[in-house]
């Protein structure tokens, strides 16, 4: 990273760049954090609690919700005390380290989504030999792998942005510090860094989707093959609300980074990060209560206790 930068600090416009507009979407966005923070906690003191859900399954939708916990949480709260004090400084220092946790939340909540098809595949695909391939030891490593994969990743994307030079302007058309708006202020030429991190998010994102596109093939042409109409619907409502929340976070995040940076529009960014950083982890505990029965017993059971 270099040290010859002039910027200490940066100034984030924040949810809207309408005045009129700021207290609504501040108000509008307080409620979606508070209701991602209650949902996503719920799921996991209800799989914590509940022993019908200790799982490989339910392991890794508990370590979902504790990734959409932290990466909903490394942009909306600073967002919203900006948005209260009508401030939008951020120092360097906190910029980097922003960007750098969002990125590796993301990232690993990539490659746990694909840990979770592979859970899925062998459940359906491979029922007999389940049990003994899928231990506690693998659902634990596919955990710290997606993690320090993340990690890995966000080393990588925080220093190939930051190793540009900042001399001004210093306004970030944003919400938080993402790396397209950061790039666009540098004074540096900063092509061959965009191309690079087009290049490597594109190879990693593609390559997360193939493999969990292939876990679904496999389960598609297993679920077929089940003569009975309720055992297939059986078979298929156990991956299905993994299989809405693959698609929620793969076609809001490509809209939002997988594009080149002469298409980048900053409303257009903006709107796209809004549904991937926040409405997308509110969503996900709603899918898994609507869609999974045990998970709705496990709920009420921790909302209501019996007497």
């Amino acid at each position: 990273m270099k040290n010859d930068t002039t910027v200490t600090e940066f100034i984030l416009q924040g949810f809207s760049d309408i005045p009129e507009l700021r207290l609504t979407s501040t108000a509008f966005f307080l409620f979606i954090y508070l209701f991602s923070l209650l949902g996503n906690f719920s799921i996991i003191a209800a799989v914590m609690r509940d022993s019908h859900l200790h799982t490989p399954m339910y392991f890794f939708l508990k370590n979902l919700s504790f990734l959409d916990v932290c990466y909903i949480s490394v942009t909306v709260p600073k967002a919203l005390i900006n948005s209260f004090m009508g401030s939008g400084v951020i120092s360097f220092g906190e910029c980097v380290a922003q960007l750098f946790s969002f990125v590796m939340f993301c990232a690993s909540e990539c490659f746990l989504l694909t840990s979770m098809a592979y859970d899925r595949c062998l459940a359906i695909h491979r029922p007999l030999f389940y049990g003994v391939i899928m231990s506690r030891k693998l659902c634990t490593e596919l955990v710290i792998m997606a993690w320090l994969s993340g990690a890995v990743y966000a080393i990588f994307h925080t220093t190939n942005t930051f190793s540009l030079l900042f001399c001004g302007p210093n306004v970030i058309d944003h919400f938080f510090c993402d790396n397209s708006p950061i790039m666009r202020l540098s004074c540096s030429d900063a092509r061959t860094n965009e191309e690079v991190e087009f290049a490597v998010g594109g190879c990693i994102i593609l390559s997360a989707c193939a493999l969990t596109i292939i876990s679904y093939v496999l389960i598609i042409s297993t679920i077929a093959k089940i003569h009975c109409t309720e055992g297939r619907w059986k078979a298929f409502s156990t991956c299905s609300s993994h299989l809405i929340t693959v698609i929620l976070f793969y076609v809001t995040g490509s809209f939002a980074y997988l594009r080149p940076s002469s298409h980048y529009s900053p409303t257009q960014g903006r709107l796209a990060s809004v549904f991937y950083s926040i409405i997308t982890p509110s969503l996900n505990p709603v899918v898994y209560s609507l869609r999974n029965k045990d998970m709705q017993v496990a709920l009420k059971k921790l909302f209501v206790p019996s007497k």
